[in-house]
C-alpha cells in the first residue's frame, strides 16, 4: 500500500506574491477578525449576563455566537500569519485538524440554524405550547445534537481525505485546507468514499433547507393571521435576522460546494471562500443586534449596570481617600 505520509506538509495559497499587498491582506483580515471576536463576544456576554434573554431563542443565538467565533478562529489567523511571516506551509496534522475543524463547525452552525428556525415556528404558531415544546432539556437536546452531527461529519470527510495517498504536488489551492481543493492535489483518482460523504451530506443540507423553507412559510402564514400590526412587526423582526444568516450561509456555501470545476480559478475560490468562511461570522453580530430591539435594550441595560458598577466603585474609593 501507498504510504500516504509521503506529503508531510502542505502550501496554502496566499492571496498576493506583493509584499506590500500582503501586508494589506493582513491588516484587512486583522480587523475583520478583531470584529468578529469582539461582537461575537459582546452577544455571548450580554445573553448571558442579562437574565431577560435567558429564552431559547437567545440560548441558540449565543451559540451560534460562539460557533462562529471558532469557526472564524481556524483559518483566518493562519492565513494573517502567512501574510506577516510569508511562511505558508502548514504540517500534515495541522491540515487535517483544520479540515476536521471547519467541518465540524461548519455542519453545527447549520444545524443550531434549523434549531433556531424550529424555535421561531414553535413561538409564532404554537404560542401556547411554547415553553412545553423548547424547554431547557430540549434546547441542550438540540445544541448537542448539533455538535455531534458535526463531529461526525468532520471525522467522516477528514478520515476519507486524508487516507487518500498524496505523493505529488502538496499547494492547496486554498487559504485553508478544505476536501476540495485536497482532492485535486491527491495522486488517488478513486474517491468513492469522500463522494458518498459528499452525497450524504448534500441530502442532509437539502432536507434541512426543506426544514427551514416549511417552518417559514407556516410562521409568515400565522403572522399574516396577527390582527396587531404591532405584533406582526415584532414577529418579524425576530425572524428577518434569522432568515437573512440562512439565506447568506447556505447560498455561499452552497456555491462553493456545488460550482463547476471547469469554470474556476483559485482567485475565485479565494473570494467565494472568503464569503462563506469569513464574512458570515462578522455579520451575524450586527445583523442580529441591530435588528433586535431586545438585544439593543439589554445591551443597554449591561452598560448602564457597568457604569453604576464603575460609580460605586469611586464613591467607596473617594470616601476612604
Amino acid at each position: 500500500m501507498t504510504n500516504i505520509s509521503t506529503v508531510t506538509r502542505f502550501l496554502l495559497l496566499g492571496f498576493s506574491d506583493v509584499r506590500e499587498l500582503q501586508l494589506v491582506h493582513a491588516i484587512l483580515f486583522l480587523l475583520v477578525y478583531l470584529a468578529a471576536l469582539l461582537g461575537n463576544l459582546l452577544i455571548i456576554s450580554i445573553t448571558t449576563l442579562d437574565q431577560h434573554l435567558h429564552t431559547p431563542m437567545y440560548f441558540f443565538l449565543k451559540y451560534l455566537s460562539f460557533n462562529d467565533l471558532c469557526f472564524i478562529s481556524i483559518t483566518v489567523p493562519k492565513s494573517i500569519a502567512i501574510s506577516l511571516t510569508n511562511n505558508n506551509s502548514i504540517s500534515f496534522l495541522g491540515c487535517a485538524s483544520q479540515v476536521f475543524l471547519v467541518i465540524l463547525f461548519g455542519s453545527s452552525e447549520f444545524f443550531v440554524l434549523i434549531a433556531m428556525s424550529y424555535d421561531r415556528y414553535a413561538a409564532i404558531c404554537l404560542p401556547l405550547r411554547y415553553e412545553l415544546i423548547m424547554d431547557r432539556l430540549a434546547c441542550v437536546q438540540m445544541l448537542a445534537a448539533s455538535w455531534l452531527s458535526g463531529s461526525l461529519f468532520g471525522v467522516l470527510f477528514s478520515v476519507s481525505t486524508f487516507s487518500l495517498p498524496f505523493c505529488g504536488s502538496n499547494t492547496v489551492q486554498q487559504f485553508f485546507c478544505d476536501v476540495p481543493s485536497l482532492l485535486k492535489i491527491s495522486c488517488s483518482e478513486d474517491h468513492v468514499v469522500t463522494d458518498m460523504s459528499l452525497v450524504v451530506a448534500a441530502v442532509v443540507v437539502v432536507v434541512g433547507f426543506i426544514c427551514i423553507i416549511i417552518s417559514y412559510i407556516r410562521i409568515f402564514s400565522a403572522m399574516l393571521r396577527i390582527p396587531s400590526s404591532e405584533g406582526r412587526k415584532k414577529a418579524f423582526s425576530t425572524c428577518l435576522p434569522h432568515l437573512t444568516v440562512v439565506t447568506f450561509f447556505l447560498s455561499t456555501g452552497l456555491f462553493a460546494s456545488l460550482k463547476p470545476p471547469s469554470v474556476t480559478s483559485s482567485g475565485l475560490d479565494l473570494i467565494v471562500s472568503i464569503f462563506y468562511i469569513v464574512i458570515p461570522p462578522t455579520l451575524n453580530p450586527l445583523i442580529y443586534s441591530l435588528r433586535n430591539r431586545d438585544m439593543k435594550a439589554a445591551l443597554r441595560r449591561t452598560l448602564k449596570g457597568e457604569n453604576t458598577h464603575w460609580l460605586l466603585w469611586d464613591n467607596l474609593c473617594v470616601s476612604l481617600c
